[in-house]
């Protein structure tokens, strides 16, 4: 049987940036009616090829083939013209437009007049989402939305294009269980009829379940082509990292029965509901739930960002009042933010400023920051948390996603919180970042902190928590040791009303 003719190919594509060679002669086929995986961990050079198939930066040598045929990829509206549609990591989304304004942003469908024919923007981007099987309004502001509801506009956007390859980039980082398996099902459905897709994960269970073929990439290189990659994830991962790696979920027990914080009854006006738990010194408590079931809202609750409307906060037996989020710090709470690009990070500060964010009284005099004291005070942690040297001396937006967690963690250590809240603390980030990230939770369960655990990956929940606490509809209503559930349990009860079988599975 004839081989297909790859519709995109490199052969032997290099690009250097000062000092890093990004892409070292890679090569790489994307046929029809097939979703290709490309992993590896964060500055590997994955990054680099997207750019150069989307069209934003060229390639210092080797070809890139189009049908066969050697083509220049000028830029992002010749990518276009090509038929490639990129979904990249950053969302590149105007938050004071709404959804259907967004979708066709640049491709905006017009009267034979030549004016915007608003009317089939909302019928077109209500069918596209309807496609999807998304409930989101045409008409709805975009910067309203949350982080998964706005990751899904991105990938709307795709869609619309028709496009003949569909690049994603960390596709899924925002999502929950029920909108992934609803992607992958489009996704297949896209694949069938002939699409290439490019897709880019550090969900390695997930690229197990959905892609056809893998490419790996390690420092630049392939090391594992397409055809040399079983589609495993122990395998994928030794590749990935280039040793046997044989835990991926190190998870130490630390918990105590001394209970430090406890909430009754919580409710705010962002969705809070009715919701009680307590968190026990030691303890890994995680919270669970599809996506809008209000486990940020709970958090955004806790720390002050949301004021209560009813119930109570008790921080060690004592009855407390977070009107602010300082109040909330000052007592010895921390929260790593679901969008830590935007809500975690000072993008214009080194390592230093952004670790000593939320203590920066023990390093001023008559109001006067001492930098250098600044400096000295956070050496330790960036050595200790294993941050990139580089981050001592460039701006946190030249780091990699992990770097940058590490970073808003490290702000929490240094603040000397008893009690972190992570908001999906791993999203995004690589398996190496990953590993790093859960060796520090030990640490820090084994040091008497206790954390309040926030992730999608449910997976990565059952193993790293002591007991797991669903969330629906603002409310927690059940709580269970984690060692008790199964992922089908888990999924089950997060997705689905409270049911008989769910009451069985909490039992």
């Amino acid at each position: 049987m004839e081989a297909a003719t790859p519709l995109w190919e490199f052969v032997d594509v290099s690009k250097t940036y000062p000092g890093v060679l990004a892409n070292d002669r890679v090569c790489i086929k994307l046929l029809p009616g097939s979703i290709h995986g490309l992993l590896g961990e964060n500055g590997c050079g994955k990054s680099t090829m997207i750019k150069t198939l989307s069209g934003v930066q060229q390639p210092d040598s080797g070809e890139i083939l189009y049908n066969g045929k050697a083509v220049q990829i000028a830029d992002p509206q010749a990518a276009r013209d090509f038929g490639i549609a990129t979904v990249f990591q950053e969302f590149s989304i105007v938050p004071t437009l709404s959804v259907g304004e967004n979708i066709f942003l640049g491709n905006m469908p017009r009267s034979r007049f030549g004016v915007i024919d608003w009317a089939k923007v909302q019928n077109d981007a209500a069918a596209v989402l309807t496609e999807m099987d998304v409930d989101i309004s045409p008409d709805a502001i975009t910067g309203t939305l949350s982080v998964g509801e706005q990751q899904l506009v991105e990938i709307a956007k795709a869609i619309a294009m028709n496009a003949r390859m569909i690049i994603l980039d960390e596709p899924t980082a925002a999502l929950g269980e029920d909108e992934i398996e609803r992607l992958h099902q489009l996704l297949r459905a896209m694949r069938d009829r002939g699409t290439a897709i490019l897709y880019v994960s550090h969900r390695l269970d997930e690229v197990e379940r959905i892609v056809d073929e893998v490419t790996i990439l390690r420092n630049g290189r392939v090391v594992r082509a397409s055809g040399e990659t079983g589609i495993n994830v122990s395998e994928i991962v030794s590749a990935m990292v280039g040793e046997d790696i044989s835990d991926h979920y190190p998870k130490e027990r630390n918990a105590s029965s001394e209970v430090v914080l406890e909430a009754q009854g919580l409710a705010t006006r962002a969705g809070v509901t009715d919701t009680s738990f307590t968190l026990r010194r030691g303890e890994v408590l995680g919270l669970g739930g599809v996506l809008g079931s209000g486990r940020t809202e709970i958090a955004r609750a806790l720390f002050g960002t949301d004021n209560l409307t009813a119930g109570q906060i008790l921080l060690r037996g004592e009855p407390v009042k977070f009107r602010r989020e300082i109040d909330a710090i000052r007592a010895g709470l921390g929260l790593v933010p679901e969008n830590r690009k935007s809500d975690g990070l000072f993008f214009n500060f080194r390592a230093s400023g952004n670790i000593t964010a939320a203590a920066l009284g023990g390093l001023a005099r008559f109001g006067v920051l001492n930098l250098r004291a600044e400096e000295r005070a956070t050496q330790d942690l960036i050595r200790d948390l294993e941050i990139s040297t580089q981050a001592e001396e460039k701006t946190v937006n030249f780091l990699s996603g992990g770097n940058q967690q590490k970073i808003v963690i490290a702000r929490w250590l240094f603040s000397d919180a008893d009690i972190l809240i992570l908001d999906e603390p791993t999203q995004g980030i690589d398996i190496g970042a990953k590993i790093a990230v859960y060796r520090l939770i030990n640490k820090l369960t084994g040091a008497g902190k206790s954390i309040i655990l926030i992730s999608s990956d449910h997976d990565e929940l059952l193993a790293m928590s002591d007991r797991i606490a669903v969330v629906q509809h603002g409310a927690i209503k059940r709580t269970v040791e984690a060692s008790e559930l199964s992922h089908d349990d888990l999924v089950r009860a997060s997705a689905e009303p409270i049911s008989t079988r769910t009451e069985e599975v909490f039992a």
